[in-house]
């Protein structure tokens, strides 16, 4: 029998899918997160680790709980510090204090028993952040946790720790080979798909829609932003083209007018995986 925190934390599965643009907001600027919302970002992340100087992490923690308990408050995430770290316990215990934040993100993902330990003591779900070879080695172990929602990943860090060169074929390469991994076992583990990792080069719009174009390829559900002007240029490259709509819409009519497994639609030979996909396609 389904329980009811198994039937919530399957619903919340299903609405990530539909959370394209993750957008972040340092805690130290705070007032930022009513901009973020307004930009269009499907969600907003509120940041305690990276964004926060270590000398502004308790200024951060105070300016999250006042907007939490402002009257303009929005559920938002948060990115705390990584397990292990000095702030680490203080992020946890703060969040303890905060139920209805929408979810925690742990950076430096590692080891299953940290995002269980976050989810039984918060009672929030958890994004794990893979940075590490580590991680990405322990990734099934990690994809079975209690609470766990999805992956991410920071790839930045990921070419730190394997000194692999930033911006380079090779890089690409790896970079494949990350999303390749998160997504088999995201699925397997019946996990919400995988978010992108950030594209730093927010002033590039057309190599971030390049991006977009990848990992929504690959099946992945949404991206990191780091910039409001990202998020649009996400959800523009989100579209499917008018060509595409209408050649899904012809395949579904000619399908539920038939009811045929098989048939051609423009030359093109339809079966039940370009049925699938169609459906897909327009459900979007």
């Amino acid at each position: 029998m389904q329980t009811s925190i198994d039937k919530d934390a399957t619903a919340l599965k299903v609405g990530l899918a539909n959370i394209h643009t993750w957008l972040f907001v340092p805690a130290t600027k705070i007032e930022r997160v009513a901009k973020a919302f307004a930009s269009g970002a499907d969600a907003v992340i509120v940041d305690l680790e990276d964004a926060v100087a270590q000398a502004d992490k308790a200024q951060a923690r105070d300016a999250l709980q006042q907007y939490y308990d402002s009257a303009d408050y929005q559920p938002v995430w948060v990115r705390i510090n990584q397990a292990g770290s000095t702030d680490y316990a203080e992020d946890i215990k703060l969040c303890e204090q905060l139920p209805n934040l929408a979810g925690i993100i742990l950076p430096k993902a590692e080891q299953a028993a940290d995002l269980e330990y976050i989810h039984h003591l918060s009672g929030l779900s958890v994004i794990a952040l893979v940075e590490s070879a580590v991680g990405l080695h322990n990734l099934d172990n990690m994809a079975s946790a209690p609470g766990l929602l999805a992956f991410s990943y920071g790839f930045l860090d990921f070419c730190n720790d394997l000194n692999v060169q930033v911006g380079t074929a090779a890089a690409d390469i790896i970079a494949n080979k990350i999303r390749y991994q998160l997504l088999i076992s995201s699925k397997v583990h019946q996990l919400s798909a995988p978010i992108d990792t950030v594209y730093p080069e927010f002033n590039d719009s057309e190599g971030l829609s390049q991006r977009v174009q990848l990992w929504s390829q690959m099946g992945m559900s949404g991206m990191l932003c780091i910039h409001p002007k990202q998020v649009v240029t996400v959800q523009e490259s989100l579209r499917p083209s008018d060509a595409d709509i209408e050649f899904a819409k012809r395949v579904i009519a000619e399908y539920e007018r038939t009811g045929k497994a098989v048939f051609k639609v423009e030359g093109n030979m339809i079966d039940a995986p370009v049925i699938q996909r169609c459906y897909q396609l327009l459900n979007r």
